[in-house]
């Protein structure tokens, strides 16, 4: 079966219904992300570390600014992650030179260099601990919203919410998945184009199983047998039963459950996760087929996203939401279990 091309579907929330329309992203500053690592520099090595702001750019593009700027190639440039280009965003990006290049002398639209320091190694993707947010929900009433928006907050604090992707995985119209369409019918397409194709099937199938999983309420309970992620990490490991010790670790959200990012499986969680797994995978063949004879190895993501230092305040027309979210945690999976945006 294939996905219809277009609008992505409505997937289920945890927390309710949308509690009122908003805008966002009405200006960059609406929109504020900052990028943790969470590991000390050397203080020595070989490339450049530079604490970058940027307005209203592309992350990819700065890059390719700052490889220019210092004569080597886009691809020597190392990010963490791509960030909102609607937005005002401050990340590291590594520049390979032996601190050779006139830092001090870099222009470029919408990016200023805030810092730098010296570091040994590459600044792989996902190599940050977690992104801190401030974010603008705009929104005529804002202020007699009050309790009911205090009643949500401290659900999600206190239970996390779903894990989804969020829609700019998909591209615009859902572009990225028929990309994937193509890529899997044989097209041949350049290895940024075909990361991006593969990446999008994945994250769709990983959604579509989250979904039901909101919708049978299991996403937040450990079933036996499943494969379950160490909170903070890329650990996992099998509970072949559940006990009270299992069941007390979950509630404290120390650990969680997951899906399955499709591919080719080594792990598989039996019974009744499998066959939800299955049944996706099966509706949705012209993904899971492709990725699985194009070789892509299968991975566990979690199906729960811890929110950390969620907070909220009120100006103008605007409800405030603070938050830090794990790397990998998108911001629009908190913005769609509170607005409609």
């Amino acid at each position: 079966m294939s996905i219809n091309t277009g609008a992505l579907p409505e997937w289920a929330r945890a927390h309710g219904a949308p509690l009122f329309a908003a805008t966002i992203r009405d200006r960059p500053s609406d929109f504020q992300v900052v990028e943790n690592l969470g590991f000390e520099f050397s203080g020595s090595g070989e490339h450049d570390y530079l604490w970058v702001e940027k307005t209203a750019a592309n992350t990819d593009w700065v890059a390719r600014q700052l490889a220019r700027h210092a004569g080597v190639r886009p691809a020597d440039v190392g990010y963490a992650g791509m960030k909102d280009r609607h937005a005002v965003t401050r990340q590291w990006f590594s520049v390979p030179g032996h601190g050779a290049a006139d830092w001090a002398s870099f222009a470029a639209d919408g990016a200023v260099i805030l810092g730098i320091h010296r570091h040994q190694r590459k600044l792989r993707r996902g190599a940050h601990k977690s992104n801190a947010f401030r974010i603008a929900l705009r929104t005529p009433d804002a202020g007699g919203m009050r309790q009911t928006v205090d009643e949500r907050l401290a659900s999600i604090a206190a239970r996390g919410l779903p894990n989804y992707f969020g829609p700019q995985r998909f591209g615009r119209d859902g572009a990225n998945l028929d990309l994937a369409r193509r890529l899997f019918a044989g097209a041949r397409l350049k290895r940024d184009k075909r990361s991006i194709a593969i990446s999008a099937a994945r994250s769709f199938l990983f959604n579509q199983i989250l979904s039901a999983r909101v919708a049978d309420g299991s996403w937040e309970r450990i079933l036996p047998g499943e494969v379950v992620n160490l909170d903070g990490s890329g650990s996992v490991f099998r509970a072949d039963a559940v006990d009270e010790s299992l069941e007390r670790r979950v509630a404290d959200m120390d650990i969680h459950p997951t899906a399955t990012l499709w591919g080719l499986r080594s792990e598989i969680s039996p019974g009744v996760i499998e066959s939800l797994e299955r049944r996706v995978a099966e509706a949705h063949s012209d993904l899971s087929v492709g990725l699985e004879q194009l070789g892509v190895k299968a991975a566990h993501r979690p199906l729960r996203l811890r929110v950390s230092d969620l907070s909220w305040d009120v100006e103008d027309d605007a409800l405030w939401l603070d938050f830090t979210l794990p790397a990998g945690g998108f911001a629009t999976a908190v913005l769609r279990e509170i607005a409609r945006t």
